[in-house]
């Protein structure tokens, strides 16, 4: 069985029973990161947690599993049970409005799919707890396509927790619904994560995908840990110190598909980025859209909201349910070997 510790810095909780409460939901977004940081304080913890992840069934096939669980052993859903907003590595009684600077809010992200890699791995929105798991189309695992000069992913790509693209909700800008998944997110660092692990990432801007007639926000940020994270603080940054990053990331969205015979993506905004405030408003509107799910105030669209720490959630279970949910998966095994058409180059 594989074991991996994906650490994560401390998280507060108020309640003592380690439950998340609800704040009033609200229909309109946070108008501000300042507003954001208030938000924050409804999902503490009162110590330490490291988040490691299981590995259950074999590499490279359709039943392979990344569960996540705690230090003290208990499952958890990513995308339900690992905050939206990650605290600083501080004393836990000292405020955490006292612990950052002005507007520097830092967001949990679950990284599905590192730098370089092909596999689409995703976390299993319609699974029991949440695992991540390699999408699969046609009764065949799906690769992403190299798109000269690409070499699969060109980011760590994940998503935020406790977001929610909701494909009921028409948004106002692009007059389109959500794809019914957490929001997606770019990690520009240069450290190559693994799946399953969890980072803090400092948001800079969003570009707006729309697939197949589906809102797909992309939110691009980068890891709080990477030597350029203090120096890059929105997406003029990224424009000014990466020449061509940006471009390259329009470029890859657009085309990913077309090997598989679809057609190009669509942008909202004439493919432009929009700025990190922007960004921060898409992301707490799709936070108060999974709040909604999670207390079932709107239709699941299928999502699997089984969790363990949000106690005013009707999908809350204990940890021998959870638990059973992992315990029922295939046991882990080798990794069987991958076609060497995943290494084909194509030119568009």
């Amino acid at each position: 069985m594989g074991i991996q510790v994906c650490i994560m810095r401390p998280l507060l909780v108020r309640s003592s029973l380690g439950c998340l409460g609800f704040g009033s939901l609200s229909a309109s977004p946070i108008k501000s990161v300042t507003q954001a940081t208030a938000v924050s304080h409804l999902y503490y913890m009162r110590k330490t947690m490291h988040y490691q992840t299981e590995q259950k069934g074999q590499p490279n096939s359709p039943d392979y599993r990344i569960y996540f669980k705690t230090s003290e052993g208990k499952y958890i859903s990513p995308f339900h049970d690992i905050p939206l907003i990650a605290e600083s590595e501080q004393g836990n009684d000292v405020p955490a409005k006292k612990l950052k600077k002005e507007n520097e809010v830092l967001y949990n992200m679950v990284v599905e799919v590192p730098r370089w890699s092909n596999a689409k791995m995703e976390i299993a929105t319609k699974e029991p707890l949440n695992p991540i798991k390699q999408d699969v189309k046609k009764g065949k695992l799906r690769y992403v396509a190299n798109i000269f000069p690409h070499k699969g992913y060109i980011w760590n790509y994940g998503a935020l927790p406790q977001t929610w693209e909701d494909p009921n909700h028409k948004d106002k800008e692009t007059n389109c619904c959500g794809d019914n998944d957490p929001i997606d997110v770019c990690d520009i660092g240069s450290q190559v994560c693994s799946p399953g692990q969890v980072i803090q990432v400092k948001v800079l801007g969003i570009l707006a995908m729309i697939d197949e007639g589906e809102m797909d926000w992309k939110v691009i940020a980068i890891n709080a840990e990477d030597p350029d994270a203090k120096s890059l603080n929105s997406i003029e940054d990224v424009r000014k110190s990466r020449p061509g990053h940006l471009e390259a990331t329009v470029d890859w969205f657009r085309k990913y598909k077309v090997p598989d015979g679809k057609p190009e993506n669509q942008f909202g905004f004439n493919g432009q980025f929009k700025d990190k405030d922007f960004a921060v408003k898409v992301i707490m509107s799709t936070h108060n859209l999974w709040k909604a799910l999670i207390q079932k105030q709107t239709n699941a669209a299928g999502i699997e909201c089984k969790n363990i720490s949000c106690c005013d959630s009707p999908f809350n279970c204990n940890a021998e349910e959870a638990s059973a949910v992992v315990q029922s998966a295939p046991v882990n095994g080798n990794a069987l070997p991958v076609s060497p058409e995943v290494d084909k180059w194509h030119f568009i």
